[in-house]
């Protein structure tokens, strides 16, 4: 929890900074391909949180793998290395977006699927989160075969639930 209020206030102090010299969208692409790196690469989270490197050799790496990175991801980067708080980089991009998400007014869905979304399927649940919502929507894709089928939309605190596995349990418990 700790760990997640501090992230949370480099996050906020990044967006302010780079609220303030304009660098919201460059900030947001280095962001993101931050978090398609930690995704891809369970190492980089691994060497972030190895207490025996120093913070210049970590700094070093993400530099190394962040090319052409804005003058808010070099800021953001120094702070948590003199802070010695590297480890955070991951969830303070997390938040860093969330709150950039929240400045254009829109908002984010996590939909989780036994499969990979089709184009088909994926206009459907644009269609019944716009329902739920009056924002423009966002969607990440998670991949849970253990649902059986359909899809479980999330838009921050609201859940619906057109799963199978779901489905399933309400027979279940119609049935006992």
């Amino acid at each position: 929890m700790k760990e997640t209020l501090a992230a949370t206030r480099y996050a906020k102090a990044i967006f302010v900074y780079a609220l303030e010299n304009n660098q919201l969208e460059s900030l947001a692409k280095d962001m993101k391909r931050l978090e398609a790196l930690f995704n891809e690469n369970d190492a980089v989270d691994k060497v972030l949180n190895n207490p025996l490197l120093p913070s210049e050799k970590k700094l070093n790496l993400i530099h190394s793998l962040l090319l052409n990175n804005s003058e808010s991801t070099s800021k953001l980067l120094d702070l948590l290395s003199n802070n010695n708080r590297l480890p955070l980089l991951e969830e303070t991009g997390a938040q860093y977006l969330k709150l950039y998400i929240q400045e254009k007014g829109e908002v984010k869905a996590l939909v989780t699927s036994a499969i990979p979304l089709s184009v088909e399927l994926k206009k459907k649940v644009l269609k019944k989160a716009g329902s739920l919502v009056n924002q423009k929507v966002h969607i990440e894709n998670r991949i849970d075969p253990s649902i059986l089928g359909g899809f479980i939309l999330k838009i921050g605190d609201m859940q619906y639930d057109a799963s199978v596995l779901n489905h399933l349990k309400a027979i279940k418990t119609k049935l006992l």
